[in-house]
Order: structure tokens, then sequence, then C-alpha cells
């Protein structure tokens, strides 16, 4: 999780932009999944020391680190059939090299 917090951290004022963007605001799933982000990002950086979370704490940000993820999911998909539909040669490309493929 401490990865993941740094990681998060450093991107904070890029996903600040996407959310300041009225484009993307239009589009809710997407716009969920930068406030679920966001949250995330938020809750983490409450934290000083992951490694001594309460029990309820680990739950709360197990929570949080789901929603996160099933919703970037959720968004890939749509992006992955977005690009079959309209770009079958990006499409091809992107699913040779997509995140969820066992190495």
């Amino acid at each position: 999780m401490e990865e993941l917090k740094k990681f998060l951290i450093s991107k904070r004022e890029c996903l600040l932009r996407l959310l300041e963007n009225p484009n993307l605001l239009e589009h809710e799933s997407f716009t969920d999944l930068l406030w679920a982000i966001s949250h995330l990002t938020e809750e983490l950086s409450f934290h000083k020391a992951l490694t001594q979370l309460s029990g309820d704490d680990l739950k709360h940000l197990a929570k949080d680190i789901k929603r996160a993820y099933a919703s970037l999911v959720h968004e890939w998909i749509a992006y992955m059939k977005h690009l079959k539909d309209d770009y079958p040669y990006i499409f091809s490309l992107s699913i040779r090299d997509n995140p969820f493929r066992k190495k």
C-alpha cells in the first residue's frame, strides 16, 4: 500500500486537472472513477504509517481500493470496446499489451 500511496500522490495534480475538465465530467462512470481514485488518494495520504493501521482502517482502505479498481476495470473494458469498434488496429495492439494479460 505504501507504493500505491506514493504513486497516487505523485499523480494528484494530474487527477485534479482531470476533475476540472468539464468535458470529462459529462461521462458519469469516468467521473466516478476519478472521484474514487481521489478519495483513495486522500485516505492513503491521511495515514502517515500504513503499517500501523487498525483493523477498521484496513477494511475501509480495502473497500476504497476495491471500488477504485472495479471502476478502473469497467472503464478499461469500455475503452477496449470503443477501440475494437472504431480503431481495430490500435485495439489489436492494446489487447496484446493489456494489464490483465498473464505474462
